[in-house]
């Protein structure tokens, strides 16, 4: 359903239905609307469709790609294996296997280095079924499959996460060689024989201090690979692309800013900062294309994604080590009613700083500028009176005038002080903002 999913019913609700002999006038066991996300299921495949049981290695991988499952039987097989056509022929007639109610204890009693979850705790830990909702983001980021034991990888000591135990809680073990990163000189370029024109911007970071020439585009890339390896972090938004008006002062100048904020906050980041994609990024010298594009590949075929990413966070050990089920459960809705409340106000309070801007830039410095017209034609009125004596109060009129004028210059130019660098500052927070959802239901599941 649109909404979300329910959980299975137990195995038994399901028994009295596979028992019958599947016939013509037999009822469907469990019918599979086309609404409820499934519309790989054509007759095509009929009664000679075996099952392949493959892993699901390569769901992710498929996933990625713009095309629909339905585009590619070959990912069908590897990750579908629990559909099994009833009798030989295509009666459209789908059981769900009972071998998807993996038990916990099915697996030795633990999940990859995490201690057994005792019964008394929440009743959901006791099974752990397929997602019918396979569009969930717990699906897509590799959750369910982890989950299920179904990740394999080997994991090298570079691609560990450490996570240690603070007097707060689990925090990321932090980055042993901080640095920064400023980003400076936004200057045209041209391609092509002066064809095509772009922005490039200066990134000098503090652990090398070689600078390095990047695009729009090599940031986008490289958002697009941050999000995709880390479901569980949040990698914040970049600023907006814009089509036209690019090369506008204000708009170049602003979008600095905005990627500024951005640096900072990635290499301050313990986990993100040391990925050796954004290290390529940040060290890779702008002018050799091979080693780019060397790098760049070798990104994109990073086995540690999707599912194996969970096989890569190192889980302390120990006395006080465990995590109680229900303390976590509720942490975790406490941060979810947080974000949602953050979410709103920061919305709320994006406009109301965009309005109040946008009155000071014209009808406040339109208002006072009103005023000192009044004056400035009070004082002409009165240079027509020619006598000595009042030299003084026409010059009095005249500059109250020019200074109404000048108070409606400074209220025009006051957003730039204070209100644009909190809607830069909350732009980021409402990027991190809509991240949260995806990452609390990868948690939750």
């Amino acid at each position: 359903p649109a909404g979300g999913f329910e959980p299975l019913p137990p195995p038994a609700a399901f028994k009295p239905a596979m028992q019958q002999a599947p016939s013509a006038a037999a009822p469907e066991p469990f019918p599979l609307p086309p609404a409820a996300g499934y519309p790989f299921l054509p007759a095509t495949y009929g009664g000679s469709y075996q099952p392949s049981q493959g892993s699901d290695d390569d769901w992710d991988d498929d996933w990625d790609e713009s095309s629909t499952v339905a585009d590619e039987p070959g990912a069908l097989g590897s990750s579908y294996p629990d559909y099994e056509v009833a009798g030989s022929r295509a009666s459209g007639c789908y059981h769900l296997s009972t071998r998807s109610e993996l038990s916990l204890s099915s697996h030795g009693g633990h999940l990859a280095g995490h201690p057994h979850l005792p019964g008394s705790s929440a009743k959901s830990s006791a099974t752990v079924s397929r997602n019918l909702n396979r569009f969930s983001t717990f699906v897509k980021s590799g959750g369910e499959a982890f989950v299920l034991g179904e990740a394999s990888g080997f994991v090298k000591d570079g691609d560990k996460l450490c996570v240690v135990l603070c007097p707060r809680g689990p925090e990321w073990q932090e980055n042993p060689y901080p640095f920064q990163c400023s980003i400076e000189d936004p200057t045209k370029q041209t391609k092509f024989k002066g064809m095509k024109s772009y922005i490039a911007y200066k990134l000098v970071p503090s652990h090398t201090g070689q600078q390095v020439h990047r695009r729009y585009k090599h940031f986008d890339w490289l958002y697009g690979r941050l999000a995709e390896k880390f479901p569980v972090i949040s990698v914040p938004h970049l600023p907006e692309k814009q089509a036209t008006g690019r090369f506008e002062e204000d708009f170049i100048s602003k979008r600095r800013k905005g990627l500024a904020w951005w640096m900072d906050h990635m290499c301050s980041h313990p986990v993100l900062a040391q990925c050796d994609a954004f290290q390529h990024f940040l060290t890779c010298p702008s002018t050799d294309e091979k080693a780019w594009k060397q790098g760049k590949r070798k990104a994109e075929k990073d086995e540690m994604v999707g599912a194996n990413f969970f096989l890569t966070i190192s889980v302390p050990t120990g006395p006080g080590a465990g995590l109680d089920l229900q303390e976590v459960e509720s942490q975790v809705d406490g941060f979810k009613a947080f974000t949602k409340k953050m979410d709103e106000s920061a919305l709320q309070l994006n406009h109301t700083a965009n309005e109040f801007a946008r009155k000071q830039v014209t009808g406040f410095k339109k208002e006072y500028q009103k005023v000192g017209h009044s004056f400035k034609c009070l004082s002409q009125a009165f240079e027509l009176d020619q006598h000595a004596f009042s030299a003084g109060l026409n010059q009095a009129i005249a500059f109250t005038a020019e200074a109404y004028d000048t108070i409606g210059d400074l209220f025009a130019d006051q957003p730039r002080q204070d209100l644009d660098a909190v809607m830069d500052l909350l732009a980021l927070y409402q990027g991190h903002l809509a991240n949260f959802p995806d990452i609390i239901h990868v948690q939750k599941g």
